[in-house]
């Protein structure tokens, strides 16, 4: 009778093991191949509903359907060009019309006002993909024939090029960084040599079953991705799948302990740990869900994409690791053995310091800390999320950047790169005259059938006509996006006209200004799902608003010192328009989690001991394996340096920053003298507020240090 339950005990984490193996084998080379699915074409990733989109829609009409510009620039050493070069020039790129990956006749060679340049733009197809380098070098090639002169590429072709070249790789040289932060930093926290590497095991397990899962969605166009939302992808599993894996194997540590029995033992740490696991992932999965509300392409992108994520990282933390850790047992720890003592409510003698601290004068540690917060917090204003500058893109030197540094030089910025009018065919005049007197713009006219400006009678396709307008400004620039918005005021004064203005720096403008909407409205909802789950999680309604209201201040903090990082030690011009928005998504969801994993063993706690020793004893048990899950967040997050982007770096500084802000301030400090000075009522309207579980007008003992 003892016999039949005893096999069947280990034979459930020894299916499981296998089963979860033969995932990892059959699935995990999907890690490494979403590459294939994904696009960093940015013109699918506009505004659904935004005036730019609407041009998109209405220049297919004309046969011109939306291509992707190379802006080819040839260049003198400080001479003058001459009717041959251009002649020359000319020839070599219009005897690539017809080419494979060219979408109709490139444009002739003209010179610059200061007369030592030409230019030329040559129409590529928009999905090319992976064939976009070969076709760029083959345009290069043609451009380089025109003897005297030194040819370069700009504009939105060569940018996507440096774009994918960027992201090339991304699969292994990313994975490879990041589980190389999380090893170093688990071996030296938790001085074992097996355990860190059943972490990373399972983390990798998570990560090439959400590979697999996203991989035959994408491919069925179910989702979308580029190389952002893949990059985030593998930081995101890889973090949460570990900081997931970090509590449940502190748990484990604790019941074996004080138990023999390792299967015992690892199904009491499931059951003890599963609410604040769930609830910690339920908080991120659906903060990213909320996504969906974006008007975005891409932010829409990355919301079922990262849920999908978050929930594959908590199915091997509850399966995957709990098999392994009952299989294994005490030697899971090795070299290291647990103890008794490591079931204690003294906890790590720094915890117990940090403690008796904040237990000695609770007021002054949260006033203290609250307002330094408030002070960064200050800062948060500045931050600008107009979009990164095109010469900031890139970390590193970029081709395309100082091609189109050298088109600045000696052409009007926009040049290449026009603001796209539809209008009614019977005001075009007027229309045309509204664009050339808009401030900020170069030339304007009405397109022929030969797809020139100003080169003949204007194409009329359904009473419509295409009138191209040149901005004087680079056409990434804030003074492009401005004079946008003063061109669209001009040419939708015009009566009757119904015209619309679109192109890149339309497609820019809308962008930021859509990013902008979606923050005030995926904010609140973000915040929303998160007090509820904290609600229905802690049973309580004081202590998740102030849970919510801590992390909220900890990311307007971030922001304010990563507005001063990002100008003055960085350098950056601008921020992307949705890195405020990611920002707060990952960060105060994942803040959240700390917050879940303290509370929820504080309510634990003070339903045996009270409120104001279950919040000592909560702090010191539950602070050095929380602190090691943000700092491996935060290097995980951190690993995504490695990809020379600007939009990557500002936020793997913000989630970084803030998580170890969120770590070692907020959660050891702020929260924990809130709910001591608050006492009992913190957690009003449950049964803790009501005192029921400590004698009333007696003060509790402390073995943190008297109270002052």
């Amino acid at each position: 009778m003892r016999t039949a339950p005893r096999r069947a005990r280990w034979a459930v984490p020894l299916v499981l093991l296998l089963v979860w193996l033969g995932v990892g084998g059959t699935l995990g080379p999907y890690a490494g191949r979403l590459g294939e699915v994904a696009t960093n074409d940015q013109a699918s990733f506009l505004p659904r509903s935004a005036e730019s989109t609407k041009v998109l829609e209405e220049r297919e009409a004309f046969g011109q359907s939306e291509t992707l510009p190379a802006i080819v620039v040839w260049t003198t050493d400080g001479d003058q060009v001459t009717e041959a070069q251009r002649a020359a020039a000319t020839g070599s790129v219009g005897a690539l019309a017809g080419s494979a990956g060219i979408a109709g006749r490139p444009s002739p060679a003209l010179p610059s006002d200061d007369g030592r340049a030409l230019q030329a733009v040559v129409p590529l197809e928009p999905e090319l993909g992976e064939e976009l380098p070969a076709v760029l070098d083959e345009v290069r090639a043609a451009a380089r024939k025109v003897p005297g002169t030194e040819a370069r590429i700009a504009g939105p072709a060569a940018s996507q090029a440096d774009l994918s070249d960027a992201f090339a790789g991304i699969d292994g040289l990313l994975l490879g960084v990041a589980l190389a932060a999380v090893l170093v930093i688990l071996l030296l926290v938790y001085r074992s040599v097996l355990l860190p590497f059943l972490i990373i095991l399972g983390s990798v397990l998570a990560l090439g079953l959400a590979c697999a899962v996203v991989y035959a969605l994408a491919e069925r166009d179910v989702v979308r991705v580029d190389g952002q939302v893949q990059g985030i992808l593998s930081i995101l599993v890889i973090g949460a799948a570990t900081d997931y894996a970090l509590l449940l194997a502190a748990r484990f540590r604790e019941e074996l302990a004080v138990r023999e029995d390792r299967a015992a033992a690892a199904l009491a740490a499931v059951r003890r740990s599963f609410g604040a696991i769930t609830a910690s992932a339920a908080t991120v999965a659906l903060g990213l869900l909320a996504l969906l509300a974006s008007d975005l392409t891409n932010n829409r992108a990355l919301g079922p994409v990262g849920a999908i994520g978050i929930v594959c990282a908590v199915l091997t933390t509850l399966t995957f690791l709990p098999a392994v850790l009952a299989l294994l047992g005490r030697t899971a720890y090795w070299p290291s053995r647990p103890k008794a003592s490591d079931a204690s409510a003294e906890g790590h003698a720094v915890w117990r310091r940090v403690a008796a601290r904040v237990d000695a004068r609770p007021r002054l540690t949260w006033v203290v800390t609250g307002l330094v917060l408030a002070a960064l917090a200050a800062f948060s204003p500045t931050l600008s999320a107009k979009g990164v500058p095109l010469d900031e893109i890139f970390v590193n030197d970029a081709p395309s950047v100082a091609a189109q540094e050298t088109v600045g030089e000696h052409f009007p910025g926009g040049s290449g790169n026009p603001a796209v009018i539809i209008a009614d065919a019977g005001h075009a005049d007027a229309v045309t005259a509204a664009a050339r007197d808009t401030a900020g713009v170069a030339s304007a006219g009405a397109v022929s059938a030969s797809g020139q400006p100003g080169a003949g009678e204007p194409q009329v396709v359904d009473g419509r006509v295409r009138i191209d307008a040149t901005l004087e400004a680079a056409a990434d620039s804030d003074a492009a996006k401005e004079t946008v918005a003063r061109l669209r005021d001009n040419v939708h004064a015009v009566p009757g006209a119904d015209a619309l203005v679109g192109g890149y720096t339309a497609q820019q403008y809308d962008t930021q200004r859509t990013a902008a909407h979606d923050r005030t409205v995926i904010v609140p909802v973000v915040l929303g799902v998160i007090l509820l789950i904290l609600v229905l999680l802690l049973r309580s309604l004081l202590v998740p608003v102030l849970l919510v209201a801590t992390v909220a201040l900890n990311f307007l903090a971030t922001l304010g010192v990563s507005s001063l990082v990002f100008e003055h030690l960085l350098g950056f011009g601008g921020t992307d328009a949705s890195v405020p928005l990611y920002g707060f998504v990952f960060l105060v969801a994942l803040g959240v989690d700390y917050n879940i994993f303290l509370m929820s063993r504080v309510r634990e706690e003070a339903l045996a001991l009270g409120s104001r020793q279950g919040v000592l004893r909560g702090l010191t048990t539950t602070g050095g394996v929380i602190t090691s899950a943000g700092v491996v967040l935060a290097a995980t997050f951190a690993a995504l340096t490695v990809i020379p982007l600007a939009f990557l770096v500002q936020i793997a500084f913000i989630v970084a920053f803030g998580v170890l802000l969120d770590t070692l301030v907020v959660r050891s400090l702020l929260v924990p003298a809130l709910v001591i000075d608050i006492g009992p009522r913190a957690w009003w309207p449950g049964a803790l507020a009501r005192g029921k579980t400590a004698p009333a007008g007696e003060p509790e003992p402390s073995a943190y240090g008297p109270r002052r």
